[in-house]
């Protein structure tokens, strides 16, 4: 399986691209997000593919206690919407697409005012790495947390089996405390629960791992900490 891993401070690129970059901005109002795409020259980029879709749209809240992964509907060259209904003043969003030719770079957007947006999470490493939610168990299997060095994650289920979702077992997302660094991490084969990754700033990160069952989608979230 070929394993997207996108970061938040790398560039996606193709061999034979063009390689404008292309840059996302987001306006929110009565309850619906508007993400407007363009490049250096004010064209709307072609996207790619990525696990069934043209764009993987994350959601959290600045104190980490929300969580939405969304997937905007494309209305034009340029924009992409969506409802999405939320509760607080304090979001950031990170939009994850693959523009054909074109160099990108996920950035946080703030959907926040800037008061707002300075109230981020104060998180504490987990020390059971056992979660429970909906009644099925996942337990978190994570190699030594060292900053440059690879970061195997295996997620253990002892009472269910995850059915594909998106295109794989299971979907990560793993963002930093200030909410500025971003990971979308997928499974390294099609029929394990194991994950590959690498943290290049020490500090303490918010992972959400997605997992379906029974056409349900349940996401577990731990805290880890990388030294």
């Amino acid at each position: 399986m070929e394993q997207h891993h996108h970061h938040s401070n790398e560039h996606l690129q193709h061999s034979n691209a063009v390689n404008r970059s292309v840059e996302v901005s987001a306006t929110f109002q009565n309850g619906v997000l508007s993400l407007h795409i363009m490049d250096e020259e004010g064209l709307g980029p072609k996207l790619e593919l990525t696990h069934e879709k043209l764009m993987h749209l994350i959601i959290v809240s600045n104190d980490l206690n929300e969580f939405y992964h969304l997937h905007p509907k494309q209305v034009s060259e340029h924009e992409f919407k969506i409802d999405v209904s939320l509760s607080n003043s304090s979001y950031t969003a990170f939009v994850d697409i693959l523009p054909i030719g074109n160099n990108y770079q996920i950035r946080p957007i703030r959907l926040s005012d800037s008061v707002e947006q300075n109230k981020f999470a104060s998180l504490r490493k987990d020390i059971d790495f056992k979660k429970e939610v909906d009644g099925k168990i996942v337990e978190l299997v994570v190699s030594p947390l060292k900053v440059d060095e690879e970061i195997i994650l295996s997620f253990h289920m002892n009472n269910a089996i995850p059915e594909q979702y998106l295109g794989a077992l299971g979907h990560v997302v793993i963002i930093d405390q200030k909410v500025e660094q971003f990971l979308h991490v997928h499974p390294v084969s099609e029929n394990e629960t194991v994950f590959k990754t690498q943290f290049g700033r020490p500090g303490t990160y918010k992972l959400w791992a997605e997992f379906k069952f029974n056409d349900e989608v349940i996401v577990f979230p731990y805290v880890i900490e990388v030294m």
